[in-house]
């Protein structure tokens, strides 16, 4: 949906992003690229067996701190009771399809946006393949992680279906799942 006003102050909001404040972003960016550079964190304690908590407190991005004005964030994992687990919680290869969907869906959005293009709705469906060889050390053939990830995005929206899925070849979460990338694991006693 888009809203715009006849006062030349009011920001140009399309899909419900104030797309005047995204285009003052992408200029500061040009402008001084450090800007860019956010670093996400969470931390994360075993509460017993299957169950663990992670809280998200803050983030570093555009040169500062931050912290979220409606945190701490705290998620469990678990797993479900077909994996020994009680299933208090979503496992987290769950948590993996919810990042993957809540991203595409973003990002979708507010490139949609800084285009001009209204979307009126968004859903979607996401699948993950894993096969519990790899995990269970059974066969060093399999992966340990999913081997496909299949989405299926519902929109509504006048764009046509190649636009808006090359809307979607900048979600964060799409490149972080479909690339590799370093993970360092540092582990410490105390």
């Amino acid at each position: 949906m888009t809203t715009q006003t006849a006062n030349q102050d009011a920001p140009t909001v399309t899909n419900g992003v104030n797309v005047s404040a995204l285009f003052e972003t992408i200029d500061a960016v040009k402008q001084n690229p450090q800007i860019a550079d956010f670093q996400f964190r969470a931390s994360n304690q075993w509460i017993g067996a299957d169950h663990n908590r992670t809280t998200i407190s803050g983030f570093h991005g555009a040169c500062a701190d931050h912290v979220h004005a409606n945190g701490p964030f705290v998620m469990d994992n678990a797993e479900p009771p077909a994996l020994l687990g009680e299933g208090a919680a979503p496992n987290p290869v769950e948590y993996v399809l919810h990042a993957l969907a809540g991203c595409l869906t973003t990002t979708m959005v507010y490139h949609a946006a800084a285009r001009g293009i209204e979307v009126q709705s968004v859903t979607s469906e996401l699948q993950g393949d894993l096969d519990l060889q790899g995990f269970l050390g059974l066969n060093d053939d399999v992966r340990k992680g999913f081997s496909t990830v299949r989405v299926k995005l519902y929109v509504k929206s006048d764009a046509d279906i190649e636009t808006l899925t090359s809307l979607t070849q900048y979600s964060p979460v799409y490149d972080i799942v479909s690339k590799s990338l370093p993970v360092e694991i540092s582990i410490e006693k105390y």
